[in-house]
């Protein structure tokens, strides 16, 4: 007989959703559940019917899960959003869905309140905002900025192309990092109105192209992970104002690497030590410690994401595991996290999906 898997002692369960690139007729997002002992998955659902649902927002408090997708609106393309509410045994149920910006979006995160929801334009270079109603179905587009200009590489910098949204700790300020212009947006959020207001921008090196964002726990500290050159760059953040300063850039990828390469998504521990970033054509997570005055970043190590092109991984929220979504080869592989020294070591535990690009743990 197969082994139970655990539960806390709140009877939550930790489950793992997947988004991937794929067509409506197939599935596309995943629900799996994590073995809090071993780090098996076991696959619970998949829902199908969305075109490319490669990125997931998560509302845990009302047990919603929102995609991404793509559709047609009067012969031209649109992105979506698609509502889904998730039972006691992780079955997804389409609430509803509602269409968002041209041509497409690339990207969704909610805001940490769960009453909005920001979509990342990376092709027509525009963000837009979208409300989510009390009983967790999708609303209307609220709001939307579009980006102008190029950035230092004429290939991959031609226009605008921002990659993604991240709220401010205090959730006062939407930060949007647009790769194609080396800059990071800061926006005044006001839920009140549903606008997002231009308050300021910085600039990472010309031609690193900012991908994603993460936060340290201090709340003073932004990482920024940078697709075009594989670099991670530090700014400060001052929470008044929005204003974040440029201190460093470090590489990615270790000096003797030639190859071809770009990175994806970058985390940090909870404890505030250790951030994490994802390599794509190196084909690994690379680990730096994070010095505790100053911010600074001082290498570890690098670990095969044992598959190819990892485009997204996540920590699971008790910073045992780290769970990497290897789009080329349809694989997800899960490793141990040390909690001291903070090294990831595979735990021989995988699970095949086609196409993963998200992969999002929650407790539910």
């Amino acid at each position: 007989m197969k082994e139970e898997f655990h539960l806390s002692d709140s009877q939550q369960r930790l489950l793992i959703f997947v988004g991937s690139y794929a067509e409506a007729s197939d599935p596309g997002v995943y629900t799996y559940e994590m073995n809090l002992d071993t780090g098996e998955l076991r696959l619970l659902d998949q829902a199908s019917g969305l075109k490319n649902p490669t990125f997931l927002g998560i509302r845990q408090d009302s047990r919603k899960v929102y995609a991404i997708s793509e559709t047609t609106l009067e012969g031209e393309r649109i992105g979506e959003i698609v509502a889904f509410d998730v039972d006691s045994g992780g079955k997804l149920s389409e609430l509803n869905r509602g269409v968002t910006i041209r041509p497409s979006s690339s990207h969704i995160q909610l805001d940490r309140s769960g009453k909005f929801a920001a979509v990342s334009g990376y092709h027509g270079g525009n963000v837009g905002l979208v409300a989510l109603q009390a009983d967790g179905t999708a609303g209307k587009l609220v709001d939307e900025r579009q980006h102008e200009g190029h950035g230092a590489d004429p290939v991959r910098q031609d226009r605008p192309h921002p990659h993604s949204v991240t709220f401010s700790p205090d959730n006062r300020y939407a930060l949007v990092a647009d790769l194609g212009l080396d800059r990071i947006f800061v926006y005044s959020f006001e839920p009140e109105s549903g606008k997002l207001v231009y308050q300021s921008e910085a600039s990472t090196p010309p031609g690193a192209g900012p991908r994603h964002l993460a936060f340290h726990p201090n709340g003073q500290w932004l990482y920024s992970i940078n697709e075009v050159n594989s670099s991670l760059s530090l700014f400060t953040y001052h929470a008044a104002t929005g204003e974040l300063a440029l201190q460093d850039t470090v590489p990615t990828l270790p000096p003797d690497y030639t190859g071809e390469n770009t990175t994806a998504e970058v985390a940090i521990s909870a404890d505030g030590r250790y951030l994490y970033g994802s390599n794509r054509g190196h084909d690994s997570i690379v680990q730096y410690a994070i010095d505790p005055e100053s911010g600074r970043l001082t290498l570890v190590e690098h670990v095969s994401s044992e598959g190819g092109h990892p485009r997204h991984f996540a920590l699971t929220p008790d910073g045992k595991y780290l769970i990497a979504a290897n789009r080329d080869n349809n694989l997800l592989a899960v490793f141990t996290v040390d909690s001291d020294s903070g090294r990831l070591t595979f735990t021989g535990q995988t699970a095949s999906v086609s196409k993963p690009v998200c992969v999002k743990p929650a407790w539910f």
